[in-house]
């Protein structure tokens, strides 16, 4: 080993320039590169952004430098993979010694400066046609004082016949190149107007340049450790996760009568995101998925029971709900845990993907971009449902079943009765198989009354000492129209879950249902009414209970 180190030393001078001219394959270079959003999947609550970076390199080790990510960028949520012949390695993101990038405008910024290259454009067109003018004017003038030059130096040797030939064509030219002059002064004067208009405009498009909101310029770069097979073009594929993008559901309702009951149901989506860059010309694909909420069911905690004596009541009360010493106690802890994780689940059910055909623009910060799904059919049952007990007129009701596999998602709904616009609503979710009632406006044909007749003892809503409450009621509806309509009509009466007080009803007819979705004292009468018809229903109750108690 001692012999090698004179040798090394010798041979320094050689290797050291040889090594620093000599291209190692194995060292690695940086590549800088930009990216292309190409697909985006967006959530109820965010999107995954799949973006396509393409670059040249030769074979070997490289160190990618993609300069265009948002700032947001979780490295957590970053998702990296090349084609064939492209290898990944390690990654990381930068916020620092950043290089410099292209110009990135807003399409507000976009447009502005568009203006003000058209304007600026228009103003050397408008300057190149005064400078015509001024030219023509000044060629005038200058033949004119030259043939007056002329004139002052006659030749000797001149006749006075010459010299009156040589006055009369100097006065003609001269004549001659003063109205062109005064032409030309004529046609400069709109032309030096619409140059100003010009500048003016230009200033004021400049100005709104100045003014127009810019996107934001904070960004992060991505830097890739790749290594390539083969010399040539290589893909990477980036995904990464946004927080600022969300869609919902919206509907179109249409029931028409005519020809039998139809109902159409067009799907949409309202499409958002202030991600801090414009996506254009994306594949769009709409999920019903919540990466962000919770992904495993709420758990149950034990939960102990004790008896005590009744003094002791008191003093558990507080141990139970009550801090002591700064600690809460871990039962009531736990519960609250339990209603905030079941309070962030929006819906229950598979996962439904909507795959937009075309290629999609949604700007940063524009709200609300409408895209069409596709269109349902279903065959509803049509009523006129009426309350008389608060409404004037009977209100249309359609009732259909979800027969697609698929769940319809909740969302605004705008509804339309034989074309016409008649309101908007909320549309519940639907599951497959499901039935859903839909309200589209009042029939202002169906009018409707309630009448109390007979009311004793008190009036309704006031405490009363009575034993003994009777009650009827008189609901009538009558047909202006010219068409049947089917009918629901709905009103109630009290229930009582206590054997002291009791309550006699009668109907007069009887109700075609009771206790109607469930719910305890409602009734329903089914029937169809005619034009002209009129159709009444007596509803009588009494309440009774002992003396000495109180109804409320």
């Amino acid at each position: 080993m001692r012999t090698l180190a004179p040798l090394a030393v010798l041979l320094a001078p050689i290797l050291a320039p040889l090594l620093a001219s000599t291209a190692l394959p194995l060292w690695a270079d940086t590549i800088a590169a930009t990216s292309r959003i190409t697909a985006i999947t967006v959530y109820p609550q965010g999107a995954q952004i799949t973006r396509q970076v393409v670059f040249a390199a030769a074979a070997g080790r490289h160190d990618l430098l993609i300069t265009d990510l948002p700032a947001e960028t979780d490295p957590l949520l970053l998702r990296l993979s090349g084609d064939d012949g492209l290898g990944v390695g390690a990654f990381s993101l930068r916020n620092d010694r950043l290089p410099p990038r292209d110009e990135v405008l807003s399409p507000d910024q976009t447009a502005a400066k568009a203006e003000v290259e058209r304007l600026e454009q228009a103003e050397r067109e408008a300057q190149a046609a005064v400078d015509a003018i001024s030219a023509r004017i000044e060629a005038a003038e200058a033949q004119a004082g030259f043939l007056r030059a002329v004139g002052g130096q006659m030749p000797d040797t001149a006749t006075p016949e010459g010299l009156q030939s040589i006055a009369r064509m100097i006065g003609t030219e001269v004549l001659a190149a003063r109205e062109q002059a005064l032409a030309a002064t004529r046609d400069l004067w709109p032309l030096q107007r619409a140059l100003t208009d010009v500048q003016e405009a230009l200033e004021k498009a400049r100005a709104a340049f100045d003014a127009a909101e810019g996107v934001d310029t904070d960004y992060t770069a991505l830097q890739v450790a790749v290594t390539k097979a083969t010399g040539g073009a290589g893909n990477l594929t980036v995904t990464h996760f946004t927080g600022s993008a969300t869609w919902r559901p919206v509907y179109d309702l249409r029931l028409t009568r005519q020809g039998g009951p139809s109902l159409t149901l067009a799907r949409g989506a309202l499409v958002s995101q202030d991600s801090d860059e414009d996506w254009s010309g994306v594949t769009l694909t709409l999920s019903t998925a919540q990466p962000g909420a919770g992904a495993e069911p709420t758990p149950l905690w034990p939960e102990l029971r004790r008896i005590a004596p009744e003094e002791e009541e008191t003093d558990q009360a507080e141990q139970d709900g009550m801090v002591r010493g700064g600690v809460a106690a871990p039962m009531a802890e736990a519960v609250v845990v339990a209603e905030s994780a079941v309070a962030t689940m929006a819906f229950e059910g598979d996962v439904v993907v909507y795959l937009y055909p075309a290629a999609v623009d949604v700007a940063d910060g524009v709200e609300d971009v409408r895209l069409a799904l596709d269109e349902l059919t279903f065959t509803p049952t049509v009523q006129a449902q009426a309350v008389p007990r608060h409404d004037r007129t009977a209100f249309v009701m359609a009732n259909f079943i979800n027969t697609t596999p698929e769940i319809l998602l909740p969302g605004e709904a705008f509804l339309y009765r034989e074309s016409v616009l008649v309101g908007g609503t909320h549309l519940d979710s639907i599951a497959p198989g499901a039935e859903a009632h839909v309200a589209f406006g009042a029939i202002e044909a169906l009018r409707l009354t309630r009448d109390l007749p007979n009311r004793q003892e008190g009036d309704r809503g006031i405490l009363s000492q009575s034993s003994q409450i009777e009650e009827s009621a008189i609901l009538k509806i009558e047909n202006l129209g010219a068409e049947t309509w089917p009918v629901r009509m709905l009103d109630l009466v009290p229930y009582s879950e206590q054997e002291d007080l009791e309550i006699s009803v009668s109907a007069d007819p009887p109700a075609t249902e009771t206790d109607v979705d469930g719910k305890r004292g409602v009734l329903a009468w089914e029937f169809d009414l005619a034009p002209g018809e009129i159709r009444e229903v007596r509803l009588d109750h009494t309440l009774r209970w002992p003396e000495g108690m109180v109804l409320r």
